[in-house]
């Protein structure tokens, strides 16, 4: 019986172990501050805040969206979680792939192994280089059937492989870049806003591949302002406003609607679908060196007080998400 009753624990606490190691987040973005040290002129220094206590978290076999207007700091992230950020920027916070910290050195080990990118430029391809290679990469054997699968799913050409990037349209350049990331064997892709240029059909292709790969337990970051594409792959939204993270929410929240949503400034981002009712708010997103004190999307709140602008609301549990408000529904 005292074998039995061991083994049976033995059994249990494997069980226990495997549920919490699913239950960690591929990464874990955790509090994470981004700042620059500029200059105004040859005498004078100032700090800008890019990024303010910022939280996400990313799990196997899910797709998070990344949504905010432009200069939230979405892709910023992505350069922080990289390790690619330029040497006057100062980090802090806490950054874990797998439980790990994402130290200097671990972020370029896992580079394009196991974390890909698929940047916002596509200047990113080397001008010297044949698309089939730079897809292809380094890996022997090489790729070639896989690869050739993906561009005729992106409908590419069979030639294309041949070219150089600049003998391709926009459209295409940017299929070949989203081809770098779909190809590997990565276990977090990062996609910076993958889509521009793309045809709707094409978009649709490509986020579809990336709903795949997550079904496949990979972890999925996308960022993009095509919020409408998002809702109908992703499992989750995470919304920023200037440089930090105001609410996070399923897929399901935002298309259910404003009733479903935690914070003032998502209910606006919804409202000002063109599909819903296309309506804008006053006033604008600040930026960097010229941050609020308290909370950043007070000077545009209809419900801010007096807290609200003297206090920074932290990041609290609500209705299955995340919100960043004191006064969320």
């Amino acid at each position: 019986k005292a074998t039995s009753v061991k083994v049976f624990l033995q059994a249990f606490s494997f069980e226990v172990f495997m549920e919490n190691k699913q239950n960690i987040p591929i990464l874990e973005v955790n509090n994470l501050s981004v700042s620059f040290q500029m200059y105004d002129n040859i005498f004078k220094q100032k700090i800008l805040q890019a990024i303010s206590e910022l939280n996400i978290k990313v799990y196997a076999g899910e797709i998070l969206a990344i949504a905010g207007s432009s200069g939230s700091g979405k892709s910023l992230l992505a350069s922080a979680i990289l390790g690619i950020l330029p040497e006057n920027a100062a980090v802090v916070g806490e950054l874990l792939y797998n439980g790990q910290v994402l130290t200097p050195k671990l972020q370029k080990q896992l580079r394009g192994t196991e974390i890909a990118l698929v940047p916002q430029l596509v200047d990113f391809l080397d001008p010297l280089m044949r698309t089939g290679v730079q897809v292809d990469g380094h890996k022997k054997p090489y790729p070639t059937q896989r690869r050739r699968g993906i561009f005729r799913r992106f409908g590419l050409p069979e030639d294309t492989e041949k070219h150089y990037p600049f003998q391709l349209s926009g459209g295409m350049a940017r299929r070949v870049l989203v081809s770098t990331a779909l190809i590997t064997d990565a276990r977090l892709i990062i996609a910076d806003e993958p889509t521009p240029s793309m045809s709707l059909g094409q978009a649709l292709e490509a986020l579809k591949m990336f709903r795949e790969m997550a079904n496949d337990g990979k972890a999925i970051v996308l960022i993009t302002h095509d919020i409408d594409l998002a809702f109908a792959f992703a499992d989750r939204i995470a919304v920023f406003y200037a440089g930090t993270t105001v609410e996070t929410a399923s897929a399901q929240d935002f298309q259910t609607g404003p009733k479903a949503l935690r914070h003032p400034y998502s209910k606006a981002l919804w409202h000002a679908l063109p599909q819903n009712d296309f309506a804008p708010i006053a006033g604008f997103q600040p930026y960097a060196g010229n941050l609020p004190k308290g909370c950043l999307f007070a000077p545009r709140c209809s419900c801010s007080t007096q807290k609200c602008t003297q206090e920074v609301p932290p990041m609290q549990s609500l209705r299955g998400g995340e919100v960043r408000c004191f006064y969320a529904e």
